[in-house]
């Protein structure tokens, strides 16, 4: 079984090391041995250490090796939409299977290599694309095939965790964290894919895609970041016995006519210190899986780097050469349902909102009018730096006002932030943010 090989960063290294390493077992568990017919890369002449490979096997022609008569699996670690979007629907429709861990490309335009796939013959698997090593899509798409998916709910970006993870800890600011993040090599030299929430969004996508047979894209995805998460929004958290965690959320719904939809969003909730993904720290993923009939399922690991990553692209390897071998394909592409994706304004949460205010008599209940004119619940008010004293905005005669509420329509509170950022009784919205996991 002939394998091309695009890419040979980390993880394209540690494939081949494993390929190595494990080739008489990988043998004899699909029937018969793997070889790399060829590497493609950028540059030639980088240095890749003692990599157990023929030097001759590089090429910067990937499209020319996809092309040969001789491959038959493409593994693709390169990332990015072009070239590799390209290269894969090459792949794709002369008949060859992909393997491929680019979740961008998936979440962008999973419909092209899908529809690429069926005219081809091949297979196309992506099981690294999300959450590294851990077995998550497959089960998504075969083991739990026969169940229906409510909710998806993860931690899928090690980046974020990790920082949230160290203010939660030790009461750091955002920048410090990240600053920490970037020493131990587990953030970028630059975070935004991550601390904007752009990697979580394409697993989102591609999460949601699987367990609710339906198309959703990185456009269909709400999106926000870590990156306003403040010290202060910390330590509120931790005083209600909550923790904060970037979480990709995909949920069936139904909308205002009455018509079964899906809702995808990614960005930092709060969420109770007894929810099973808020013991998650470091830079482990998780996904918390809830299904009518198998009920509550946790996925757990680490959910990147060059080892971790490869296992999965191997794991996937091994899949589809058996197929080849016995002359067939997994089962394509499931979008049946075809789902509308639901506008963040409807989806439904409850909510955290911290305010600076004057402190004065009739305060209070000017605010809570507004949630009142905007049928947005108050479930509990916490109040302080009262009686004169300096608030949050370092202003005598200020106060700050934490209102929890019950669940309500995301549009409906944003009706009522911006109210309140209207009334000249509030010198401020200093945090808002959602409240996920508890009654």
């Amino acid at each position: 079984m002939r394998l091309a090989l695009l890419g040979c960063g980390t993880v394209g290294q540690e494939v081949v090391r494993l390929l190595h390493e494990q080739a008489s077992d990988l043998a004899a568990r699909i029937g018969a041995p793997l070889e790399i017919a060829g590497i493609a890369v950028r540059r030639l002449g980088r240095d890749r250490g003692d990599l157990p490979v023929d030097p001759a096997l590089f090429t910067t022609d990937a499209l020319g090796l996809i092309k040969r008569d001789d491959v038959d699996v493409v593994i693709e670690v390169v990332g990015g939409i072009e070239p590799a979007r390209g290269w894969l629907v090459e792949a794709l429709r002369a008949g060859k299977s992909v393997v491929t861990a680019n979740k961008a490309l998936l979440a962008e335009d999973g419909v092209a290599l899908h529809e690429a796939a069926a005219e081809g013959g091949g297979d196309l698997y992506y099981e690294a694309s999300v959450a590294g090593a851990i077995p998550l899509l497959r089960p998504l798409r075969e083991s739990l095939h026969g169940d229906r998916i409510n909710r998806v709910t993860g931690i899928v970006n090690g980046t974020t965790n990790f920082i949230l993870s160290a203010m939660d800890a030790t009461g750091a600011g955002f920048a410090e964290a990240l600053e920490e993040a970037t020493e131990l090599g587990y953030a970028e030299a630059d975070p935004t894919a991550d601390v904007e929430g752009f990697d979580a969004a394409a697993k989102a996508a591609i999460l949601a895609s699987l367990a609710f047979h339906t198309r959703v894209g990185a456009a269909d995805v709400h999106r926000e970041g870590i990156t306003e998460v403040t010290a202060a929004d910390v330590a509120s958290a931790q005083a209600m016995g909550c923790t904060i965690k970037l979480l990709c959320i995909a949920a069936r719904g139904v909308d205002p006519a009455g018509r079964e939809t899906v809702s995808v969003r990614v960005h930092p909730a709060m969420i109770p210190r007894s929810h099973p993904l808020a013991s998650v720290s470091d830079a482990f993923n998780a996904v918390f899986v809830e299904a009518d009939a198998a009920g509550q399922l946790m996925f757990y690991g680490r959910g990147a780097g060059g080892a971790p990553t490869a296992s999965a692209v191997l794991g996937d390897v091994v899949a589809v050469a058996r197929n080849r071998l016995a002359g067939v394909r997994a089962a394509s592409e499931s979008a049946y349902a075809d789902l509308a994706v639901r506008p963040m304004g409807e989806a439904l949460t409850r909510y955290h909102v911290s305010l600076d205010v004057a402190d004065r008599p009739g305060v209070l209940a000017a605010v809570a009018g507004v949630f009142a004119r905007h049928d947005v619940s108050i479930a509990t008010v916490r109040q302080g730096s009262a009686g004169g004293s300096t608030g949050a905005t370092g202003r005598a005669g200020d106060a700050e006002l934490v209102i929890v509420t019950h669940v309500a329509p995301d549009a409906a509170l944003a009706a009522t932030v911006g109210e309140l950022r209207g009334l000249d009784i509030v010198r401020s919205v200093t945090s808002v943010l959602r409240v996920e996991g508890g009654a």
